[in-house]
């Protein structure tokens, strides 16, 4: 596996997107989203460095299952908190084709909140499947299948503190294990 963002740099990136974010809302309260299960340790770490009152919430989005390539995706939003009336920002993991971004977005809107904008940890260089684009962004990235720092391939690496890329032989090495 070939490392594409180190520990110290993961946390630089979330301080600058932090930064972004307290600029734009100052002291203004804040519903933060965190679009589960990928953004869990990015928004862990991110809504710690906030400096605004914040409430927080989870939805579960999923369109991987086990696999390199998005298929359909799949909304929970059993455990997200009321957002009618409120400022939100939605945090997810990664902005690759967008579509899950693109559905979020239009469901809080849906759901009543006031404003809606969102924040990734990493926006793939590639054609996109949506005309929006995320409101903050810590990192651009090439068009590579990653995984750490809450990003996973058949649910491993989430746990590494770094961002890594899989290569062939480490696709290979897994691809024997049951999903």
């Amino acid at each position: 596996m070939r490392t594409l963002l180190t520990e110290q740099e993961l946390h630089a990136g979330v301080n600058r997107l932090a930064g972004e974010i307290d600029a734009c809302y100052g002291n203004h309260p804040l519903t933060v989203i965190a679009v589960m299960t990928g953004s869990l340790v990015l928004f862990a770490d991110l809504i710690r460095m906030l400096s605004m009152p914040l409430r927080v919430g989870i939805v579960q989005a999923s369109s991987y299952r086990g696999g390199t390539d998005a298929g359909e995706l799949v909304v929970d939003r059993a455990m997200m908190i009321d957002v009618v009336g409120r400022d939100v920002l939605l945090v997810d993991d990664i902005f690759d084709t967008g579509k899950t971004l693109h559905r979020l977005l239009d469901e809080l809107g849906q759901l009543g909140a006031s404003s809606v904008r969102s924040a990734v940890l990493l926006r793939k260089q590639r054609p996109h499947a949506v005309s929006i684009r995320p409101d903050f962004t810590a990192f651009e990235i090439a068009d590579e299948f990653v995984v750490g720092y809450g990003l996973d391939y058949r649910d491993h690496f989430r746990n590494l503190p770094f961002l890594g890329v899989l290569e062939a032989d480490d696709l290979a090495a897994l691809s024997g294990e049951s999903a």
